[in-house]
């Protein structure tokens, strides 16, 4: 028997149309849908169907609509049942719904005010973020310690072997680039988003959540969600939620949750929601294990 586990994008996955045809094709999908847009006080829908674009791009609304699209997937596929679940950075939250740890209703409300937090201290401190390709991850590492001297800098995401990404202050990020270059990183990327991602300038988001998540119902979870922070499954509300909290400044440890997930015998996973990205970082982590992307109702279909 293979073992399950579902994998939930996170920002930058969004694009326009995304869920519209859930929506025309699934009564349950619509409910949702509206429902969401209801728990909001802003129509979120259109926004993903229409965009424009550059509306869809803003934090405040990706985050929700790539939540949305990931958690309605989730509800109609009838007959696979993952036993265990991961989510890169704001996928955590629709993975811990697809557990049990968090009501949708109440999960929306949350990323909703964690988007808006994060546009905000983007705002309010401002930062960028980096694509370092083809370096050891220990050695990015070492880099951004030698560039702190021009402002703050750290790894933000570990995706997959040979692929890093910095976040930090313009000057820190830009430093750490330079010294990538030089030491022969096969590509360097700056990327265009509104903050500094999973890096210390986030921190006034991380007191705004962490409001929001004390207001929030949290649960045991049915089945193991891998943490970000750590890599490492969690089933407790608590630390569920505490590392929630935590997340927001802390890098995403999803090469290692990768490893540790194949490790502990799931073998055959499923990305559910927009895109493709996660399918792609499961490939360059190890090729051998089995993935199915799950973005479009004709996606869902076969599994009706």
């Amino acid at each position: 028997m293979s073992k399950i586990a579902f994998l939930f994008p996170g920002q930058g996955s969004q694009y326009v149309g995304m869920a519209s045809d859930l929506f025309n094709n699934s009564v349950e999908a619509k409910e949702m849908i509206l429902t969401a847009n209801d728990a909001l006080g802003i129509n979120l829908s259109y926004i993903m169907f229409n965009g424009p674009i550059d509306e869809l791009k803003q934090t405040e609304f990706t985050q929700p609509a790539i939540f949305l699209h990931s958690v309605v997937l989730t509800s109609i596929m009838r007959i696979i049942f993952p036993a265990a679940a991961a989510g890169h950075s704001l996928g955590e939250y629709s993975a811990l719904v697809a557990s049990g740890a968090i009501q949708f209703y109440d999960a929306i409300k949350v990323i909703r005010i964690r988007g808006q937090a994060m546009q905000q201290a983007g705002i309010d401190k401002p930062g960028t973020m980096a694509a370092i390709i083809g370096m050891d991850a220990d050695k990015v590492e070492e880099l951004c310690k030698e560039a702190e001297s021009e402002g703050i800098v750290n790894c933000a995401n570990f995706n997959s072997p040979g692929q890093v990404v910095i976040s930090g202050s313009v000057d820190g990020v830009r430093k750490t680039m330079e010294l990538c270059k030089a030491g022969g990183a096969k590509l360097v990327k700056e990327l265009v988003v509104s903050g500094a991602f999973h890096s210390p300038l986030m921190s006034s988001a991380k007191d705004k959540l962490k409001n929001a998540l004390d207001e929030t119902h949290f649960y045991d979870s049915k089945f193991p969600v891998y943490a970000n922070v750590t890599a490492k499954s969690v089933t407790s509300k608590d630390e569920t939620k505490n590392l929630l909290y935590e997340q927001v400044t802390s890098p995403v440890r999803w090469e290692e949750t990768i490893i540790n997930m194949i490790a502990d015998g799931y073998d055959e996973f499923y990305e559910i929601g927009p895109g493709k990205v996660l399918t792609g970082l499961l490939k360059r982590i190890n090729p051998d294990v089995i993935c199915v992307s799950i973005d479009k109702y004709a996606d869902v279909e076969k599994y009706l």
